[in-house]
């Protein structure tokens, strides 16, 4: 279980999160959302360790601030929502220093595998810079999961923290990274994503943590956050759940790769 209680960040003047709690379980898929300013990335940055707050967040029962870094980077992966590379790396260089990290450093075959699992195997050689921004997106997934390839590690779970992991990337490879995120929690891992779009949030978590002004709104079900009254206070303007946009304007809405088409 991830838990974090009572966290606090300040940066500057500005209060960013104010007394927050978050729980996430193994098994799951956690999504966070709202507005942009809400304190998301901040919430996400502080419970992987890569940010200053007061506060507590246990990993597992352990405290995250009592762990060394290599055990803190075996238990949890981080995909930030950027990463930029000053050196010429190949695609599998990249890759591989998610193996540098955690513990499957001796697993040979994990690179080319979670490079498979993003559908960019066959472009291990070629230079990181050249590939286009939602390409670069996929090989940094391929790099976190490396990390934690397998779910469970002597029988306790690792997590996946992705920050805005669908950002860059059409629908059919945005599709692709929440199934690659659904079977990692199914699996027994514990997957916390920050997200912005709803709909693929509404599909894919198993809880949604809704934030703004720092403070948590809400937080359970997609259907029991997910409703007019909540994202309309959350996002500040008036949002209707599950509602068909009036005749003469088309809409479209992704569907788990599961699922039948008819």
């Amino acid at each position: 279980m991830l838990k974090a209680e009572n966290i606090t960040v300040s940066l500057g003047a500005r209060r960013v999160l104010d007394g927050l709690d978050f729980t996430a379980e193994a098994g799951q898929v956690t999504a966070i959302v709202g507005p942009n300013g809400s304190g998301k990335t901040t919430l996400s940055r502080a419970m992987t360790g890569d940010l200053a707050h007061g506060g507590t967040v246990s990993l597992n029962g352990q405290d995250i601030a009592r762990l060394k870094p290599w055990q803190l980077a075996a238990l949890r992966a981080v995909l930030p929502q950027a990463s930029a590379l000053a050196f010429p790396f190949t695609v599998i260089e990249v890759v591989n220093i998610g193996l540098h990290r955690g513990l499957a450093g001796a697993q040979g075959r994990v690179a080319m595998e979670a490079l498979a699992r993003v559908g960019l195997a066959h472009y291990a050689d070629r230079p990181y810079q050249e590939l286009s921004g939602g390409e670069q997106q996929r090989v940094q997934l391929a790099r976190v999961l490396a990390q934690v390839w397998e779910p469970l590690l002597d029988g306790a779970p690792r997590w996946l923290f992705l920050d805005e992991p669908v950002s860059s990337l059409d629908i059919a490879h945005q599709l692709q990274v929440m199934e690659i995120a659904r079977d990692f929690a199914a699996a027994g891992g514990g997957v916390v994503a920050v997200m912005h779009d709803l709909n693929l949030t509404a599909m894919y978590a198993d809880r949604v943590a809704v934030l703004a002004e720092g403070r948590s709104l809400a937080a359970g079900s997609p259907e029991q956050v997910m409703t007019d009254a909540t994202l309309s206070r959350a996002y500040g303007c008036a949002l209707r759940v599950g509602r068909v946009p009036p005749p003469g304007v088309p809409f479209l809405l992704p569907h788990p790769a599961a699922a039948a088409v008819e």
